[in-house]
């Protein structure tokens, strides 16, 4: 593939002429090189070279992705692909761009409310990817959870971040709730905290008592104890087993 560098030189001129050239690139220093590989651009140490590049209609989505392997791009690079509008029909691009740690906020904000539900949890869960990003993918997913499928509930019950097992622990569907339990995520204080809630339904509170890990953790068996959910004859052995630590 080859990539023609007197064009991109030209069009520069007339920005100038424009007067906009603080806002936009100039890589009128390589206009004496007639074509270039955008295999080799991509790799550039030149920010202007990169400008361009990420730009150029003739990017494929194969270059565009290994482009943005580079943690060393600048803002400007990543919004430059922003505005290559054939390749931001891909949604995996977008994926990549909102995990991106380069990519800015005005471009990664809005991608992120038109992710795919898996997609907005794998943002969620990626640690490379920024922290503003990841709490604003959880909080596009909380807000679906009553729009999505059950069996897609399901699945983010066992994988999800902890919000959103947390949230699920509260679903109408015994088999999402226990599989939120499930969860290596989750958190005891989140279990506690979803206990004293009136809206708990009695499901969850029997699987919370029946679950091997949870049952026995004496803060949880507290909570169990003031909600009048609990089963009478778990109460009354959690009860008995307090009064017989005490004693002890």
């Amino acid at each position: 593939m080859r990539w023609s560098w007197r064009a991109k030189a030209r069009e520069c001129s007339d920005v100038t002429k424009a007067g906009r050239m603080s806002k936009e690139f100039t890589i009128a220093h390589v206009a004496t090189d007639p074509a270039i590989p955008l295999e080799e651009a991509i790799h550039s140490n030149s920010d202007d070279v990169l400008n361009a590049a990420a730009i150029d209609p003739a990017l494929t989505l194969d270059l565009a992705l290994a482009l943005l392997k580079r943690r060393d791009l600048t803002a400007q690079v990543v919004e430059q692909l922003g505005k290559n509008s054939s390749l931001m029909k891909s949604r995996k691009l977008k994926l990549v761009m909102v995990e991106h740690p380069r990519t800015p906020r005005h471009l990664s904000l809005p991608m992120v409310r038109h992710l795919f539900t898996f997609d907005l949890m794998k943002v969620a869960l990626t640690p490379g990817a920024p922290a503003d990003i990841r709490i604003a993918a959880d909080e596009a997913l909380a807000n679906r959870l009553e729009k999505i499928s059950m069996g897609e509930r399901l699945s983010l019950a066992h994988r999800a971040s902890e919000r959103i097992a947390r949230a699920l622990l509260l679903d109408s569907e015994v088999r999402i709730v226990r599989a939120a339990l499930e969860n290596p995520r989750l958190t005891e204080a989140s279990i506690i905290k979803a206990l004293m809630r009136r809206n708990s339904s009695s499901a969850f509170v029997e699987a919370v008592c029946r679950h091997s890990k949870w049952s026995p953790r004496r803060e949880i068996r507290m909570a169990l104890l003031r909600n009048e959910k609990t089963p009478l004859a778990r109460a009354l052995e959690f009860a008995y087993r307090r009064t017989s630590n005490l004693v002890c």
